[in-house]
């Protein structure tokens, strides 16, 4: 498909607006026409109810000089008559607008058409004129929409005088004359506008095409509207995805414009929250690359140097030389066994076998093991263990590598004649194990940075005492495997201060927790 034919969102956005608008200008259009045809033959129906009352009194007028309705049996031409006398009284009415006596709309008295008498009229002139020769009426002019087909008239015995004698029920009068009932009337009620009455099918047509009309206007301007509102509510659609495709295509630094105050205001800083954390994630990977090559060149520099020493004959091959290379192998060893298992945490594939472990039992036997350690290089190591056991879910071997990597660093980093001490103490639900050293110390801002891998304070200095930089950042791993905490800070007596924090099993906390 054509690009240029694409369904994208904004005419997506703007046929569903235009599908809506239609809809309910369909329907507006469509009551409004059926509530007008309702309203006007409503209306028809009320002007005709009146005409039958006028019609009632012409015909009680026309029983009392016959005296009966044998005139009329039979004879709707004669009705058509009787209608003939109310209609062009009734059409002059409406042509001049001229208010009708006393609010009748019947046929207009002589006397009520007299106009102030005049001696130099004509003769005759401002007098009751004599009633002139009627024509016949052309045929239908007088049955305003089917008025006449719609009455039906009996006399006071029931007997059929116009119109079929099983006609429905309608609107029913009785023809009165001295209080007698001699007749009754009954009129069909219209059910819908137009028939044979031109007039009021025209002003229905004329009515229903203003109709159609407006509803077409303002369809247009709704689709206009539309096509306007979706380019507008999109524009930041537009630029989001202006900066994915960058992203997508390695550019970390682009970020997303803030058109609007909306939701998608906030997609926008969420995708900028994710191109940051992509160009610092892509920043620690180059930096990571790079510091691991720098670790790995160092010891096969040296291998390397050893060998062709040896090969030039410039070394013998004798046991200090092979010692000083099996150093740099196993150096060389250890940093690749970091990485891997680091790699491993990283993916959770590391394997545990999780149980019960109470941690002073733990502890005990590795702190008598160091502490002949830290005698040796003139440290004074010393433990205050919680008298309470401490239970937690943990893997014994993890976490004793854990606690081993601690107690390593802080052998290898504190000045001979200082002093290592270890703290195993309840925290609320957690046990919490302190380890403090003296100096030296980390400068004030890198604690934070000794869990970064391969970050070192001091370059060569850790690469002397064999620190690969991985250690502290296996450990955090490690811990967060436990669902626990590893911190560091400074330390009162001078050094580092490194807290873990590991909860306790769910039996070992309920029990302290009623205590």
């Amino acid at each position: 498909m054509p690009n240029r034919w694409r369904l994208t969102i904004a005419r997506k956005l703007a046929l569903a607006i235009t599908a809506i608008v239609l809809l309910c200008l369909g329907t507006m259009a469509w009551v409004t026409s059926v509530s007008l045809q309702r309203g006007f033959v409503s209306y028809l129906n009320q002007l005709q109810t009146q005409d039958l009352d006028q019609l009632r009194v012409l015909l009680e007028q026309r029983y009392r000089r016959e005296g009966n309705f044998e005139w009329l049996r039979g004879r709707p031409r004669a009705l058509g008559d009787l209608v003939a006398q109310m209609q062009p009284q009734l059409q002059a009415d409406a042509d001049d607008g001229r208010p009708r006596p006393e609010g009748r709309r019947g046929p207009l008295r002589p006397d009520d058409r007299r106009g102030p008498p005049r001696e130099d009229g004509p003769p005759g002139y401002g007098r009751p004129a004599p009633p002139a020769p009627r024509a016949d009426p052309p045929p239908n002019r007088h049955d305003p929409v089917g008025f006449l087909s719609r009455i039906s008239i009996v006399d006071a015995d029931g007997r059929t005088l116009i119109g079929p004698p099983d006609f429905p029920p309608g609107i029913e009068r009785d023809i009165k004359v001295d209080g007698q009932v001699v007749g009754r009337m009954r009129l069909l009620p219209l059910r819908q506008a137009g028939g044979s009455d031109a007039s009021a099918a025209g002003f229905l047509r004329d009515q229903l095409r203003n109709i159609v009309l407006l509803a077409c206007a303002l369809l247009g301007l709704a689709i206009l509207a539309a096509i306007w509102l979706a380019r507008h509510l999109l524009r930041p659609v537009a630029a989001l995805r202006d900066v994915t495709a960058r992203l997508a295509r390695g550019e970390f630094a682009a970020r997303a414009p803030l058109l609007s105050r909306d939701e998608l205001a906030e997609l926008a800083l969420h995708v900028n929250a994710m191109a940051e954390a992509l160009q610092a994630s892509e920043q620690q990977r180059r930096q990571q690359l790079a510091d691991v090559s720098h670790e790995l060149r160092t010891p096969l520099s040296v291998i390397r140097g050893e060998i062709e020493a040896l090969q030039d004959g410039i070394r013998q091959a004798d046991a200090q030389a092979l010692a000083s290379l099996h150093s740099e192998v196993l150096r060389l060893n250890q940093l690749v066994d970091d990485l891997h298992q680091l790699t491993m945490a990283d993916a959770g594939d590391l394997q545990y076998d999780w149980q019960v472990v109470e941690l002073a039992p733990l502890l005990q036997p590795l702190l008598v093991r160091y502490q002949s350690r830290a005698c040796e290089q003139g440290l004074d190591l010393s433990w205050q263990l919680a008298p309470q056991p401490l239970r937690v879910r943990a893997d014994a071997g993890r976490l004793t590598q854990v606690l081993v990597n601690l107690l390593e660093n802080s052998l290898r980093y504190t000045d001979r004649g200082g002093q290592i001490v270890l703290t195993l103490q309840l925290v609320g639900t957690q046990a919490d194990i302190t380890l403090e050293d003296t100096a030296p110390g980390v400068p004030a801002g890198a604690h934070a940075q000794l869990f970064e891998r391969l970050y070192r304070v001091d370059a060569a200095r850790t690469r002397e005492r064999g620190g690969s930089g991985l250690g502290l950042a296996i450990c955090r791993a490690l811990v967060l495997a436990h669902g626990g905490s590893l911190s560091a800070s400074a330390s009162v007596l001078g050094g580092v201060r490194m807290q873990l924090r590991l909860p306790l099993s769910l039996s070992a906390a309920a029990r302290h927790q009623e205590r």
